[in-house]
């Protein structure tokens, strides 16, 4: 299925991942927030990770850190909201630990915890 992208009213960047994720869809979508973000902005992202994702494809690929040297310091936090099995994963993907951005895990149903731990 894949990933969309789009910004709330809080200036909160969404990022939707479902089905199985390919790295031209990420790609895609971090061209379009791209776009959106003012030249100093730091965005704030929220991963929402949907009940039928199943995985990234094409694993080999994923090892391209291209966008993550050159635009990484523009992200200022990260949150993901999913199902338990995918958080060691999910963490990984968002580079926890590799970024100064704090990157923090909420369950699915955490949505509004998720939300708020962002503003």
């Amino acid at each position: 299925m894949g990933a969309t992208i789009r910004q709330d009213e809080k200036g909160i960047w969404i990022l939707n991942i479902s089905g199985a994720l390919r790295k031209e869809e990420m790609d895609a979508v971090q061209a379009v927030a791209l776009q959106g973000l003012a030249p100093q902005a730091q965005a704030r992202v929220l991963v929402v990770v949907a009940s039928d994702f199943s995985g990234w494809v094409g694993k080999e690929v994923w090892a391209d850190m291209s966008f993550f040297v050159e635009h990484g310091n523009r992200i200022a936090k990260i949150a993901v909201v999913g199902e338990p099995k995918w958080e060691d994963g999910m963490l990984m993907f968002a580079g926890a630990g590799f970024r100064r951005a704090p990157v923090k895990y909420f369950p699915t149903g955490q949505l509004a915890e998720a939300q708020a731990w962002l503003v």
